[in-house]
């Protein structure tokens, strides 16, 4: 039967372009359809946005190729301190501290800015022969049949391949027109996100607050400059998110203290309302769901990109494994090796999430105490700090080759 390409991705965020270019490493031709327009994603201004990859995700991103090209722009996340406090307190003494040093391949992980990776995807999809990326176009349907996937477009254009992966996020169009309902609930948190320049350098530190309303993350960027991810509750987030430069440092500044001096805003200002989003399957007759589609998880541990990740570099291997096999890549077979291979890990991440919001987003005495007498517990087990340090770094389980720096 003759087909448009061999794989059909709906979404040009970021999982959906990664898996193109895995897919293309093994061989594997492959449309991406991204509905918003290309002069959206290739914005070069400094928007305040980046993410936090772990030592896992850097492995792939050069195995990719892409890394090199990245490398200048990132910051290495030289260690991680964890405490408790509350707004205008400080940290407590009993902090956690994570050390790079303290594994093999250097640091934990690293700080990117939005931007540069999406600039980096468009040209590695636009350089590669064997991506064909299309933007501005919507997917209206979607038609499985015993021996191929299609999508219609918005202008009538019917694409059949092989395989329909969809990567478009937490409200996947393409897992709802496949039946696959979610399960979750929203955590009545809002996570308000931006960047600040200060006075002092951060020294490659990433630090995690857990306050009553929700953790601030602050994550170094290059420079005298670091990234927040700062979660309320969600109607103080909209009152926050809704005043001016001045006031919205006013309330940031309790919350982050005085350790790097003064703070001042650079770029813009986002907020994201949070909720656990769990797809009920993660695959259907010649579909597979990807990041955000699958799953969605609180960012209380900066592990939602990565997780992402995860899944190209596993739905990727599979694919091509099956592909040299000589095998039909969209058979339930193939699929399911897929899902296994996924679900356990995501299933632990969404639960370790949850639990760690529930435990910290309070001021319950009790379980303050019991909090900050376990964070200085840690500390002072060298075998379970490691243990941990592995698993922020995604070092920890059974990686796919790319995630271990290796090409599929």
């Amino acid at each position: 039967m003759a087909r448009d390409t061999e794989v059909l991705i709906v979404g040009g965020g970021l999982n959906g372009p990664l898996l193109a270019l895995a897919l293309a490493q093994g061989g594997i031709a492959s449309v991406v359809l991204d509905a918003r327009p290309r002069e959206e994603r290739a914005a070069a201004d400094f928007d305040g946005r980046a993410y936090a990859l772990s030592l896992a995700s850097r492995r792939m991103l050069a195995a990719l190729g892409l890394w090199r090209g990245l490398a200048p722009h990132a910051q290495p996340i030289e260690r991680i301190a964890i405490s408790d406090g509350r707004p205008g307190e400080g940290a407590s003494p009993l902090a956690l501290h994570f050390d790079g040093q303290e594994i093999d391949e250097g640091p934990m992980g690293h700080v990117l800015e939005d931007r540069y990776l999406r600039a980096a995807l468009l040209a590695a999809t636009d350089a590669e022969p064997l991506v064909d990326p299309r933007a501005g176009v919507a997917v209206v349907g979607q038609e499985i049949g015993p021996g191929a996937a299609a999508v219609i477009l918005a202008d009538g254009t019917r694409l059949e391949a092989e395989l329909l992966a969809g990567c478009d996020g937490r409200d996947s169009a393409v897992a709802r027109r496949a039946g696959i309902g979610r399960r979750g609930w929203d955590y009545g948190q809002t996570s308000l996100v931006a960047a600040v320049a200060h006075e002092r350098p951060h020294g490659g530190i990433a630090h995690q607050f857990f306050m009553p309303a929700g953790p601030l993350a602050i994550l170094p960027l290059p420079g005298n400059r670091s990234s927040i991810v700062w979660t309320e509750e969600s109607t103080r987030a909209a009152a926050i998110a809704g005043l001016d430069p001045a006031g919205y440092l006013a309330e940031l500044r309790p919350r982050f203290g005085d350790f790097l001096g003064r703070l001042s805003l650079e770029g813009g200002r986002w907020s994201y309302p949070l909720g656990l989003s769990l797809a009920e399957r993660w695959t259907a007759p010649r579909l597979a769901l990807v990041g955000d589609a699958a799953h969605g998880i609180h960012p209380i541990a900066g592990q939602g990109l990565n997780l992402g990740l995860r899944d190209v570099a596993a739905l990727a291997e599979v694919l091509v494994a099956a592909r040299r096999r000589g095998e039909d890549i969209g058979t339930a077979g193939v699929l399911a090796a897929y899902a296994r291979w996924r679900r356990a890990d995501t299933v632990a991440m969404a639960a370790a999430t949850d639990g760690l919001n529930r435990l910290f987003s309070n001021d319950n005495p009790l379980l303050r105490l019991g909090r900050d007498l376990g964070l200085g517990m840690v500390n002072r087990l060298p075998a379970l700090r490691r243990r941990l340090i592995e698993e922020a770094a995604g070092v920890a389980g059974e990686l796919p080759r790319l995630l271990r720096g290796r090409p599929i």
